[in-house]
């Protein structure tokens, strides 16, 4: 699990790999929650949501939070690939999440999908420098 959390970050930058099914729930479930209590703290010590901008340091506050939301969606932009590959499916399945609704759950079902022995991707993340 820790592992799995580690390659997150390690190979946000690599798209010719696979990510298993672990590889890809684990950092999405932890970052969905981690996400959200980071927030709540942020918000509680403001005492005023994140978005509201009233001092310098409400500023460098969102401003900061911007950044590494836009590093967080890069590193699931490309774990989403991955998944992707791992079912023998190129990156641009990726798009269909954006047709409301239907996308989502045909994404969501993309991505629980067991690994395709015969992918045309045959590296694992775990095993990409």
């Amino acid at each position: 699990m820790i592992s799995a959390y580690r390659e997150f970050w390690t190979k946000m930058f690599s798209w010719h790999a696979t990510a298993t099914r672990t590889q890809y729930w684990v950092p999405l479930i932890v970052n969905y929650f981690l996400g959200g209590v980071l927030v709540s703290i942020l918000e509680n010590m403001q005492g005023h949501s994140i978005e509201d901008i009233y001092t310098v340091g409400d500023l460098s506050t969102n401003l900061t939070t911007r950044i590494v939301m836009i590093i967080v969606w890069i590193a699931t932009f490309t774990l989403k690939a991955r998944r992707l590959h791992d079912t023998n499916r190129s990156a641009g399945w990726i798009f269909i999440d954006l047709i409301p609704i239907i996308g989502n759950i045909w994404f969501f079902i993309l991505m629980i999908l067991p690994t395709t022995p015969e992918s045309r991707w045959t590296l694992n993340q775990s095993n990409v420098n």
